[in-house]
């Protein structure tokens, strides 16, 4: 059942180029509809025989990453062991590109690559629904990081949907110092909703929008990107609104906070625009680092 090398798994961000949220269910979760793209910046996890499960992190802020059994990779590994009746011995090591806490997905990319890792280390030849069926328990975002591409996510962001990309898409994002919560910022979106005392409408996909990705059209989906969460990562961290600011005055055609934050996004027309902006971002003193990346981008891959 084992085998004797490693297998080591390519999983990509991903950004929210809309993110709507409906009223919280009596789960504790928030009814979305969430359209993920993935996107070129990639954490690699490799997965190799071991006396006991252990998870080790190298990269950018990899001494924010939980080593423990709370770490999504080691969760992912144990569930899988779980349905198999495998004992879940294996090294888990997580080379990190994606920034942590950053709203990017970083971590439930890495369970996902863990979980498509185990399953090739011991050749157990499950099925993509199978999974996705685990990618689900462990986290809303876990299933998107596993297909990749372009989806809509509905029911809490873990019922997926792919969807069409028409073309590429050129984008900046500027790294903050430090994470964001995302519970605290869904709580913080609960309190400024019941402050207003408006209802929340059920969340549905922007048409428009849809369409924009199946053309490829970079200035239709200017105009149709959105962020319910947006609001509330301000509310937490109001220096966003000068980094958002900052992108957008270099030449971004679009700016909004990705998912829950505290990372931005920045849509451009071109390779050459996206370049100048991550500059004149890294300058501006609003953002600790900028980074180019582009979109679609593949979903968990053996490489």
């Amino acid at each position: 059942m084992s085998a004797r090398v490693g297998v080591r798994v390519r999983v990509p961000a991903k950004v929210n180029v809309q993110l709507s949220v409906g009223a919280a269910r009596p789960d504790g979760f928030h009814d979305l509809a969430n359209i993920f793209l993935a996107v070129g910046l990639h954490d690699e996890v490799t997965v190799t025989p071991a006396d006991e499960l252990r998870v080790t992190c190298e990269g950018p802020d990899a001494d924010q990453v939980p080593l423990d059994r709370t770490n999504l990779a080691a969760r992912a590994a144990l569930a899988l062991a779980a349905r198999h009746g495998i004992d879940p011995r294996v090294h888990i090591h997580i080379a990190k590109d994606i920034p942590v806490a950053g709203g990017m997905a970083g971590g439930s990319a890495d369970g996902a690559g863990a979980l498509l890792a185990c399953d090739v280390l011991w050749q157990l030849n499950s099925s993509q629904r199978e999974l996705l069926d685990i990618c689900a328990e462990l986290g809303s975002d876990v299933p998107f990081s596993l297909l990749g591409g372009a989806a809509l996510g509905v029911g809490r962001g873990e019922q997926l949907t792919p969807l069409d990309v028409g073309g590429t898409f050129h984008w900046v994002f500027a790294v903050a110092d430090g994470g964001l919560s995302t519970p605290a910022v869904f709580r913080e979106f609960d309190r400024l909703a019941e402050a207003e005392g408006a209802g929340l409408h059920a969340p549905v996909a922007d048409p428009a929008l849809l369409a924009a990705l199946r053309k490829g059209d970079v200035a239709a989906l200017s105009s149709t990107l959105s962020n319910d969460l947006q609001r509330a990562a301000l509310s937490l961290r109001p220096s966003l609104a000068d980094t958002l600011a900052a992108g957008t005055a270099a030449g971004a055609v679009a700016a909004l906070v990705s998912g829950s934050g505290p990372t931005t996004a920045f849509l451009t027309e071109d390779q050459e625009t996206a370049t100048q902006v991550a500059k004149a971002l890294t300058a501006s003193g609003t953002c600790r680092t900028a980074r180019v990346a582009q979109s679609p981008a593949a979903g968990a891959t053996v490489v």
